[in-house]
């Protein structure tokens, strides 16, 4: 994922995270709000107006997920496991999370840059020692971490075969949770799985796409919905969250109700 000016001047803004919830009634009495952190790449960042229609999935998990279980979105484009620490930004993150909440780690897509030293991470030995970071730091708060397979990019062959781009870093991840007993949601999987489904065509209808840039690799809104959707269901079926924490898993959730605030000056 290379830096754009726009995604420059995004990942500035993002240093401050926000915290969404989509339109509810009020928490649920006698339920203490427990937040589900997002630690992650420009895939699940928040996106400022001068981005639009860029958007990151982290910004639609909140249509799924009932008022006292809140979205707390640090996601910042163009972060590997590495320099998201190196950052201090998981610093931020400890200093604020809470027994009971949840640390959603996703990273992968700029672990991957071999050229660059301040982010590239090897699949085995450094990203796995960064992501046990996270895991350790949010364990030691009292939180629970999830670690997250990184979402797939549109990629086909000439035959219309979705094809995996992550190298080994999800089967990595993969291991690292099994070793580590660290809930799974396994993303990598089930977007590829989604992309083939919908096929060459349709997913363009999915990823930001527009007159100016073919990007295969961000969302935008009917993409972050549906990648939404697969992380809610995810922590649904892996019992991080129970029923009650989720809604609408089954409805049409409109694009229109995405919104990209102007970024702090």
């Amino acid at each position: 994922m290379s830096l754009s000016r726009r995604q420059v001047t995004a990942a500035a803004v993002a240093a401050v995270p926000l915290t969404f919830a989509a339109t509810g009634t009020a928490q649920a009495a006698g339920r203490r709000a427990r937040t589900l952190y997002i630690a992650g790449d420009s895939t699940a960042a928040q996106k400022y107006a001068d981005a639009a229609p860029e958007t990151g999935w982290g910004m639609a998990l909140p249509f799924f997920l009932h008022k006292d279980r809140p979205v707390a979105n640090h996601a910042v484009n163009g972060r590997s496991s590495k320099s998201f620490v190196d950052e201090g930004r998981l610093d931020v993150i400890l200093r604020q999370i809470k027994p009971g909440d949840f640390l959603l780690i996703q990273f992968g897509h700029n672990d991957e840059k071999v050229n660059d030293p301040t982010r590239y991470t090897e699949p085995w030995t450094t990203y796995q020692g960064h992501l046990r970071m996270y895991i350790d730091g949010a364990r030691e708060q009292g939180a629970r971490p999830v670690l997250a397979t990184s979402v797939e990019r549109r990629k086909f062959d000439a035959a219309g075969k979705t094809l995996p781009s992550h190298g080994e870093y999800p089967a990595a991840m993969r291991a690292l949770a099994k070793q580590e007993g660290v809930t799974l949601l396994d993303i990598q999987a089930l977007s590829i799985a989604l992309w083939q489904r919908l096929g060459v065509e349709e997913t363009k209808k999915y990823f930001n796409w527009t007159a100016a840039e073919q990007d295969n690799t961000h969302f935008n809104p009917p993409g972050a919905i549906a990648v939404a959707r697969l992380v809610a269901q995810e922590l649904l079926r892996t019992r991080v969250l129970t029923s009650g924490d989720v809604r609408r898993l089954d409805e049409t959730i409109p694009g229109s109700w995405i919104t990209w605030p102007k970024a702090a000056v």
